[in-house]
């Protein structure tokens, strides 16, 4: 093949892009190695650029090595990447807060990492999505509620859990909670939730709402199924079945439902972790007729590594519709998984495009 024509062929390939952006995202999916030094690189190794013509791809490693090619000494392409060495730290400094007695400060978190503070935050965030603080929030709560499943007094679950205080704790409890701890331990004992299932174009729709706003918007082709999941979800709280005024709350989602031009403005009872509630208030600015990608979103809330996670926050999301799941495919544009089944996420948007 002559060079012209080799040059053509290589530019013409979409991972010569990659390599002219020094595109990290690209690591670990392919390596280049280079006729005229005899070496093999990452896609954004810090190398002085080479001509198209003298490049070839590699899908492995050792395919490269099996070449004749040697590993670059500048991006070191036979030794984990940047991003792994950052992916590995991150993960050892959750697991240390996941172990520790109490919450450790960012400072010492990021001494034993090896990193100033500063980078550290920085780096943990936009692997795990949340900061340092928000994922040691979250995984204490997550702590709290195994304790008061457990402990025979909510004094000792919190302290169990790393509170250093019953003040400190019950500051937070609401919002962590949504109830007090006493009625969590009786699986939301003394919570009142309103519901009702009605019928729509997808199938059965139940609404559920507690003291704060909706819990819930299950969408299914089983009503008797749909009102089990509510149970489950709040399974000694006292459910209080349909009545005229609630009746009209149904009404109004099931109207935003065949007609989403129509606004729902209705409060919300989100419960979930920091990430995730980020997750959710990023679909919410999503309007209807538009989507996005699970990459866009996690880029959007300042955390484009964590696209596994902004997929499964989509897939824990529980208030149908309200928080817009439906709305976010993948990066093709193809849809994916949806929690009340993909023929219902292509009505909602067929529905949303053509309103």
């Amino acid at each position: 093949m002559n060079a012209m024509l080799k040059n053509s062929v290589v530019e013409a390939d979409p991972r010569w892009s990659a390599v002219v952006a020094k595109d990290a995202k690209a690591d670990g999916t392919f390596w280049y190695s280079v006729k005229t030094t005899g070496v093999y690189c990452r896609p954004s190794c810090g190398a002085r650029l080479p001509r198209a013509e003298n490049i070839d791809f590699h899908a492995t490693r050792a395919d490269a090595e099996k070449a004749g090619y040697r590993p670059c000494k500048r991006c070191k392409p036979d030794q984990p990447s940047l991003a792994e060495q950052h992916a590995n730290v991150i993960l050892a400094a959750c697991r240390w807060i996941e172990d520790a007695e109490e919450t450790p400060n960012l400072e010492t978190i990021a001494a034993q990492a090896g990193m100033s503070p500063y980078h550290f935050h920085r780096v943990f965030k936009a692997i795990t999505g949340v900061t340092p603080k928000a994922y040691a929030t979250a995984h204490r709560a997550n702590r709290v509620r195994d304790r008061l499943s457990s402990s025979e007094r909510v004094t000792d679950a919190i302290f169990d859990a790393g509170y250093n205080s019953n003040a400190r704790f019950y500051e937070h409890s609401n919002a962590l909670l949504g109830m007090t701890p006493s009625d969590w331990r009786r699986g939301g004992a003394n919570a009142e939730i309103r519901f009702a299932i009605g019928e729509c174009s997808l199938g059965a729709i139940l609404v559920a709402r507690s003291g704060k706003g909706i819990c819930a918007i299950l969408l299914g082709d089983d009503p008797d199924r749909l009102a089990r999941d509510l149970q489950d979800q709040f399974p000694n709280a006292q459910l209080i079945g349909d009545d005229a005024e609630f009746s009209e709350l149904v009404a109004r989602v099931v109207g935003f439902v065949e007609a989403p031009q129509r606004s729902l403005d209705l409060p919300l009872d989100v419960r979930g972790t920091a990430f995730q509630q980020r997750v959710w208030e990023a679909l919410r600015k999503i309007p209807a007729g538009a989507t996005a990608s699970y990459s866009e979103i996690a880029e959007r809330i300042g955390a484009p590594k964590a696209v596994r996670a902004v997929a499964q926050a989509c897939a824990s999301n529980k208030i149908a519709v309200a928080i817009p799941c439906h709305r976010v495919v993948r990066n093709d544009g193809a849809l994916s998984g949806y929690r009340w089944g993909v023929e219902r996420k292509r009505a909602l948007l067929e529905r949303e495009a053509q309103a």
